[in-house]
Protein backbone atom coordinates (compact mmCIF):
# COMPACT_ATOMS: atom_id res chain seq x y z
CA UNK A 1 0.00 0.00 0.00
CA UNK A 2 2.41 2.35 0.62
CA UNK A 3 4.46 1.89 -2.65
CA UNK A 4 1.60 2.53 -4.67
CA UNK A 5 1.29 5.96 -2.51
CA UNK A 6 4.57 6.81 -3.19
CA UNK A 7 4.04 6.23 -7.04
CA UNK A 8 1.29 8.91 -7.84
CA UNK A 9 1.61 12.55 -7.20
CA UNK A 10 -0.95 14.27 -5.72
CA UNK A 11 0.99 17.95 -5.44
CA UNK A 12 1.50 18.12 -9.21
CA UNK A 13 -1.44 19.38 -11.25
CA UNK A 14 -0.70 18.97 -15.10
CA UNK A 15 -3.59 21.51 -16.05
CA UNK A 16 -2.64 23.72 -13.46
CA UNK A 17 -0.77 26.58 -15.71
CA UNK A 18 -3.35 26.06 -18.83
CA UNK A 19 -6.69 26.85 -16.50
CA UNK A 20 -4.56 30.03 -15.31
CA UNK A 21 -3.85 31.32 -18.31
CA UNK A 22 -7.29 30.61 -19.82
CA UNK A 23 -9.04 32.15 -16.99
CA UNK A 24 -7.58 35.34 -16.24
CA UNK A 25 -5.86 37.22 -19.11
CA UNK A 26 -8.18 35.42 -22.24
CA UNK A 27 -10.60 37.06 -20.83
CA UNK A 28 -9.66 39.95 -20.38
CA UNK A 29 -8.23 41.05 -23.40
CA UNK A 30 -10.27 39.85 -25.96
CA UNK A 31 -13.27 40.89 -26.86
CA UNK A 32 -16.46 38.23 -27.43
CA UNK A 33 -19.02 38.80 -30.19
CA UNK A 34 -21.60 35.94 -30.30
CA UNK A 35 -24.74 35.16 -32.31
CA UNK A 36 -27.91 33.32 -30.39
CA UNK A 37 -30.63 31.55 -31.82
CA UNK A 38 -33.82 33.00 -31.18
CA UNK A 39 -36.93 31.35 -32.29
CA UNK A 40 -36.89 30.32 -36.29
CA UNK A 41 -35.08 32.73 -38.56
CA UNK A 42 -34.44 35.36 -35.40
CA UNK A 43 -31.17 35.79 -33.89
CA UNK A 44 -29.46 38.08 -31.16
CA UNK A 45 -25.82 39.61 -31.24
CA UNK A 46 -23.89 39.79 -28.00
CA UNK A 47 -21.04 42.01 -27.32
CA UNK A 48 -18.78 41.15 -24.33
CA UNK A 49 -15.29 42.63 -23.33
CA UNK A 50 -14.96 45.84 -23.91
CA UNK A 51 -13.13 48.62 -21.69
CA UNK A 52 -15.17 49.78 -18.63
CA UNK A 53 -13.77 53.25 -19.82
CA UNK A 54 -15.68 53.28 -23.07
CA UNK A 55 -19.72 54.28 -22.09
CA UNK A 56 -21.41 51.03 -23.84
CA UNK A 57 -24.55 53.43 -24.35
CA UNK A 58 -23.04 55.84 -26.98
CA UNK A 59 -21.19 52.62 -28.53
CA UNK A 60 -24.80 51.45 -28.22
CA UNK A 61 -26.56 54.46 -30.05
CA UNK A 62 -23.93 54.73 -32.88
CA UNK A 63 -24.24 50.05 -33.85
CA UNK A 64 -28.15 50.69 -33.85
CA UNK A 65 -28.08 53.84 -36.18
CA UNK A 66 -25.61 52.32 -38.39
CA UNK A 67 -27.16 49.07 -38.68
CA UNK A 68 -30.79 49.98 -38.80
CA UNK A 69 -31.43 47.23 -35.92
CA UNK A 70 -32.62 47.37 -31.81
CA UNK A 71 -30.49 46.86 -29.15
CA UNK A 72 -29.89 46.58 -25.25
CA UNK A 73 -27.29 47.09 -22.67
CA UNK A 74 -27.64 44.35 -20.26
CA UNK A 75 -26.13 44.29 -16.67
CA UNK A 76 -24.77 40.51 -16.05
CA UNK A 77 -23.62 39.39 -12.94
CA UNK A 78 -20.60 37.22 -14.31
CA UNK A 79 -19.77 39.09 -17.75
CA UNK A 80 -20.27 42.72 -16.27
CA UNK A 81 -21.68 44.41 -19.26
CA UNK A 82 -23.02 42.93 -22.36
CA UNK A 83 -24.12 44.87 -25.65
CA UNK A 84 -27.52 43.05 -27.19
CA UNK A 85 -28.33 43.69 -31.05
CA UNK A 86 -31.20 42.33 -32.73
CA UNK A 87 -30.30 40.25 -35.99
CA UNK A 88 -26.88 38.39 -36.92
CA UNK A 89 -24.59 41.33 -36.52
CA UNK A 90 -21.52 39.93 -35.81
CA UNK A 91 -19.24 41.25 -39.35
CA UNK A 92 -21.06 44.39 -38.76
CA UNK A 93 -19.96 45.01 -35.42
CA UNK A 94 -16.34 43.70 -35.49
CA UNK A 95 -15.61 46.31 -38.88
CA UNK A 96 -17.30 48.99 -36.91
CA UNK A 97 -15.19 48.46 -33.72
CA UNK A 98 -12.35 48.23 -35.96
CA UNK A 99 -12.89 51.31 -37.92
CA UNK A 100 -13.59 53.46 -34.87
CA UNK A 101 -10.38 52.77 -33.23
CA UNK A 102 -12.10 50.84 -29.94
CA UNK A 103 -10.60 47.14 -30.39
CA UNK A 104 -7.76 45.87 -32.80
CA UNK A 105 -8.66 42.71 -34.78
CA UNK A 106 -6.66 40.66 -33.63
CA UNK A 107 -8.22 41.22 -29.62
CA UNK A 108 -11.63 40.35 -31.24
CA UNK A 109 -13.33 36.74 -31.55
CA UNK A 110 -16.27 35.99 -33.11
CA UNK A 111 -18.22 32.73 -32.16
CA UNK A 112 -21.50 31.22 -33.33
CA UNK A 113 -23.01 29.56 -36.33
Amino acid sequence: MSELDAQIPTTFDPFADANAEDSGAGTKEYVHIRVQQRNGRKSLTTVQGLKKEFSYNKILKDLKKEFCCNGTVVEDPELGQVIQLQGDQRKNVSTFLVQAGIVKKEHIKMHGF
